[in-house]
């Protein structure tokens, strides 16, 4: 039997676990954390993932989530418009949702080890090494679901690590008179902030900055007031809303470079292989149907339908043909964001070309799968 190993239990891991195991394939997964914690993410997921999280018995039905159907685009001079999503979407936060995977693969027999960050990945002889500060495991497989930068990236020398990227990712668990239906996505200078509900009337509000601007005023509450809160929204926000930690979650380096889905024999996943910019928060939805994609090619190799270059080549032409464009039309589309006069050009765009901007966020998103 095949041992498939799974490096980083995010989403799209946790993912590929359930739905191998679903399979009777031989899993394990390593997670450097220990279940539930939280992750820099927007928690917004379209829609399109909702067929296939139904036929694993994985879509998270009893937690009441809240149904997303209106976008709200805001410059940074506070300019609005709204706008209909076409397919929609729901709000989950990683904390609750990540748990809720975790539980599902450990019952389909997934072996975790928690606490437990792999030093490096090498292969040879048709199998690879798996080296932890403690052990050494083997695996015929290894899927890289390690998130948007790592030490095994640097390790790999991955060519977009080569590359400094200036942006940071802060995200904030707010109570907030936000509206249950809505996910807002608000312009300031030279960054943007998202805000959407979750479970349990929380609002995730996250968003993506300059390094300038952290390093201009030197900590995050002096550069939220001075800079976010000259967007009139967001300073409502900041000031009526009740922030529910003591401090945000926080995440340096944030890449939009582009990425290959294959490394050193490695089957990238989630934002281990592109990152989608944030324009709907929908990388979940991304990471969901590529843990989807590299599963279904992992068991035709386990049943030795295809061989191990097949999969390699296969895969990368799948998730290519699934991502490649709508990761350039996010880079694309990021253009609009984070100046005073582009930001204008968006929100004016959204409220006096309606068709031109459905169709943006359109290539924002898939087709249900």
């Amino acid at each position: 039997m095949k041992k498939i190993i799974i490096v980083g239990g995010g989403l799209s891991g946790l993912i590929a676990a359930n739905y191998l195991a679903s399979a009777n394939i031989q899993v394990a997964v390593f997670e450097k954390k220990e279940y539930p914690f939280h992750r820099v993410c927007g928690e917004y997921i379209s829609n399109e993932v909702v067929p296939f999280l139904k036929s694993l018995d994985i879509f998270p039905v009893d937690f009441k989530l809240p149904n997303i159907q209106r976008l709200q685009l805001t410059s940074v001079n506070g300019r609005s418009a709204l706008l209909d999503l076409d397919l929609g979407g729901f709000g989950i936060s990683r904390f609750t949702f990540d748990h809720f995977l975790y539980q599902k693969a450990k019952q389909r027999g997934v072996q975790f080890y928690l606490n437990t960050e792999v030093d490096s990945i090498s292969f040879s002889k048709n199998r690879f090494e798996i080296k932890t500060r403690e052990e050494v495991f083997f695996g015929d497989v290894v899927i890289g679901s390690f998130g948007k930068r790592s030490k095994l990236d640097i390790s790999l020398k991955r060519s977009f690590v080569k590359k400094r990227s200036p942006y940071v990712g802060v995200k904030y668990h707010i109570r907030s008179k936000h509206a249950n239906d809505l996910i807002s996505l608000h312009n300031f200078k030279d960054g943007y902030c998202g805000i959407s509900n979750v479970e349990d009337g929380i609002s995730t509000l996250c968003y993506l900055t300059h390094r300038n601007n952290l390093k201009k005023f030197g900590d995050l509450k002096k550069m939220e007031a001075a800079v976010l809160c000259r967007n009139p929204f967001l300073k409502n926000i900041f000031e009526y809303s009740e922030f529910l930690w003591d401090k945000p979650e926080v995440i340096n380096e944030i890449s939009f470079e582009t990425k290959s889905p294959v490394e050193n024999h490695i089957l990238m996943s989630g934002d281990a292989a592109g990152m989608i910019t944030p324009l709907c928060g929908n990388g979940m939805a991304m990471a969901i149907h590529a843990a989807k994609l590299v599963s279904e090619n992992v068991m035709q190799f386990c049943v030795h339908e295809i061989t191990r270059e097949e999969l390699e080549s296969k895969y990368a032409r799948t998730w290519s043909s699934h991502f490649k464009k709508r990761l350039w039309a996010g880079r694309q589309i990021q253009n609009l964001f984070g100046k005073e006069w582009t930001s204008d050009l968006a929100v004016n765009l959204a409220r006096y070309s309606k068709p031109v901007a459905n169709y943006l966020v359109r290539k924002t998103h898939g087709i249900p799968f």
